[in-house]
């Protein structure tokens, strides 16, 4: 029988990770001659390609194809290499440390034949466990069970890609490149059903100290979002965080301002204002998250850069695509 879907999963140096999704996708409740498995690493991974020849999957599992991408371009180019050499009408994205259900396909490709459609998009139910006490960075990925449209847990029929010629490949790392997609093809008219019932389980992974200072550098990418899209951007994307980040470091350098200047009371003023707003962030960080002297610590410590690092890399991002977004 001929290849009715086709799965894509971009990854790059994290086997392990790869490995537990592998084992979801191998196991799925779906004939194994109807759908194939597509792994593009972006840029050369000696690791990965190590795991998937020492690995059993192709044992009992014929349809798997594991390719690298010359160089490191990023998720978007990488899934784009992996769809447009797809045999399958039906192209499923999900990342390397996701956890399919086994009836995933099932679900999407039974939701495909009920509309009929060959421009369609699907999105699934997102699942992240958290543990009793978690991390403001678990709470962060947990936040991906409300999002509208990620490539965790996506679908789109070949003809759907083809017409907004795939993920826009400016977006070399993962952020934004999603909702990009997204609002390409709302923009195309392509409709987006939301199936509750394609489930995958994303757990949140292991992070290093100081981990939000690093993923501040995404938000550059919020530059080229609101250039390509600025009312659908407006609409469903942007924050008032932004502007308490830009408040907090003018109240900032205000204070030694008005201090050299021997405005003390204002100066005082312009303290307490930033005080204000920066005990504020960090409480909003640490509601419901774990209280260990660790998390705590990093929480405080990360809150007083984070508004001049997240400043920092959205005024980059305006520069770099040339847009005036702040």
């Amino acid at each position: 029988m001929s290849v009715k879907v086709s799965i894509i999963v971009p990854t790059y140096k994290r086997p392990a990770l790869l490995k537990r999704c592998m084992e979801a996708l191998v196991s799925q409740d779906f004939p194994e001659n109807e759908y194939e498995i597509i792994i593009v690493t972006d840029g050369l991974d000696e690791d990965t390609n190590n795991m998937m020849a020492e690995s059993a999957f192709f044992d009992f599992f014929s349809n798997i194809f594991c390719y690298s991408l010359p160089l490191k371009k990023g998720p978007a180019a990488a899934r784009n290499a992996g769809w447009r050499i797809a045999k399958g009408q039906l192209i499923l994205f999900t990342d390397d440390d996701c956890i399919p259900a086994s009836n995933w396909i099932k679900n999407f490709y039974n939701a495909y034949e009920f509309y009929g459609q060959p421009a369609i998009a699907m999105t699934g139910k997102v699942v992240v466990p958290l543990s009793a006490e978690p991390t403001d960075f678990e709470l962060n990925t947990a936040n991906l069970e409300t999002a509208e449209f990620v490539t965790a847990n996506c679908a789109c029929t070949k003809s759907s890609l083809e017409l907004v010629n795939g993920f826009d490949e400016a977006f070399t790392m993962a952020w934004r490149e999603d909702s990009d997609l997204e609002f390409q093809l709302m923009k195309e008219q392509v409709p987006i059903k939301k199936i509750e019932e394609a489930v995958v389980v994303h757990p949140a992974r292991k992070a290093s100290w100081g981990v939000s200072l690093k993923e501040q550098r995404k938000s550059m990418f919020n530059a080229l979002l609101f250039k390509k899209h600025p009312q659908l951007y407006k609409e469903k994307i942007s924050s008032p965080v932004l502007r308490t980040y830009y408040l907090m470091i003018l109240f900032f350098i205000t204070f030694f301002y008005e201090w050299y200047q021997q405005n003390k009371i204002i100066a005082f003023i312009s303290l307490f204002a930033w005080a204000y707003l920066m005990i504020s962030f960090i409480l909003k960080r640490l509601a419901n998250t774990s209280r260990s002297f660790k998390h705590v610590s990093e929480m405080v410590a990360t809150s007083l850069l984070i508004p001049f690092v997240s400043v920092f890399w959205n005024l980059y991002g305006a520069f770099k695509f040339k847009v005036l977004h702040v």
